[in-house]
């Protein structure tokens, strides 16, 4: 649970809303074929459920001592595009829409490109 404070008084967000926000805003930028989990718990989570929820591959923190959230993709691209261009795109589009829609500042975005897949 993230807790922002304003002049109007304070907002909640859950971690779930939040990875899913940022889920749905990395899948849908072009070249990203799926997210892949991000650890242990959400490998386990996808192989028992066999679903591939849309938080997936997605992991927030915040530092302690920061106001700033750091944000960890794991995803699997395309074969045969730029994967420079993709996860460049991926930053720039999750930043924006985190900033935008929650108000929270990013201090870091890291998109570790776990694979490549023809499709």
């Amino acid at each position: 649970m993230l807790k922002i404070d304003t002049h109007l008084g304070s907002i909640e967000l859950t971690s779930g809303y939040l990875s899913a926000l940022i889920g749905h805003t990395a899948t849908s930028c072009f070249g990203v074929v799926r997210m892949n989990p991000a650890g242990a718990g959400q490998g386990v989570k996808t192989t028992v459920f066999k679903s591939d929820p849309i938080d997936n591959g997605v992991r927030v923190s915040v530092p302690k001592g920061s106001k700033q959230v750091v944000i960890d993709l794991h995803i699997t691209v395309m074969y045969g595009v730029n994967v420079a261009a993709i996860t460049d795109s991926i930053m720039n589009k999750v930043r924006y829409v985190v900033e935008s829609e929650t108000g929270l500042s990013v201090k870091n975005i890291n998109v570790f490109v776990d694979g490549m897949e023809n499709n």
